[in-house]
């Protein structure tokens, strides 16, 4: 049933992409495991992108670039889109997809560890990212959120997927659902992001994400 009532709303609100269809059959038949974005979630994503008008993305978790072409989509030029990938087959696919969805211009793939890549990021005092996705290992979550805020500014939007787990995220002992939990305990604590989890079901199963807002300045 969920399956079908995301099928019906895409069908009405988001039309064929031979693009996007591109990048699912390229990242298929390269063995990448289908675990990126649905269509209504990258949808929103492009959704939240334009309506915060943003010039500068950031995303931990590239893949095959699925949400990054959703993404880069909506931002507004002159602008860029950096995303982290630690596997490099990964990387190369995604970035032969940005590049046929028309947006490798703006894309910036940069391969290996997240956590090492955002502490070089911050090193290059960029401007600050409206938009932060970040959707790669779980037990990392609290690490890639304290860079998403110090590499923001008052108002950037942060959105942390796969936080429901199906349920698990209330008792499982996986690295995953521990990580979670750390997250949301960092989130109750500071005051410097505000933040709401939704829970959400449909062709993706039962899962969830964190919408949260900065608040204050940190940039270091």
């Amino acid at each position: 049933m969920w399956k079908t009532v995301d099928d019906y709303f895409s069908g009405a609100l988001i039309a064929a992409d031979s693009a996007l269809a591109q990048v699912e059959r390229v990242s298929e038949a390269a063995g990448l495991p289908a675990i990126s974005v649905s269509a209504p979630q990258g949808k929103l994503l492009q959704l939240l992108v334009r309506c915060v008008r943003a010039h500068r993305v950031l995303e931990v978790g590239t893949l095959g670039g699925h949400s990054a072409v959703w993404m880069a989509r909506a931002i507004r030029r002159p602008g860029r889109l950096v995303t982290f990938e630690l596997d490099p087959r990964h990387a190369e696919v995604a970035r032969a997809n940005v590049d046929h969805a028309g947006v490798g211009d703006l894309v910036d793939i940069r391969v290996g560890p997240a956590a090492h890549g955002l502490r070089a990021l911050l090193d290059e005092k960029p401007e600050p990212f409206d938009v932060v996705f970040i959707d790669a290992d779980k037990a990392s979550n609290s690490v890639y959120l304290d860079y998403a805020v110090r590499l923001g500014r008052p108002g950037t939007v942060i959105v942390v997927d796969n936080v429901v787990r199906g349920g698990r995220v209330l008792t499982a002992t996986d690295e995953g659902s521990e990580g979670v939990r750390r997250l949301v305990d960092m989130l109750a604590n500071r005051a410097d992001v505000d933040s709401v989890a939704i829970q959400t079901v449909g062709s993706r199963g039962y899962d969830g994400f964190i919408l949260a807002v900065v608040t204050d300045d940190v940039r270091c």
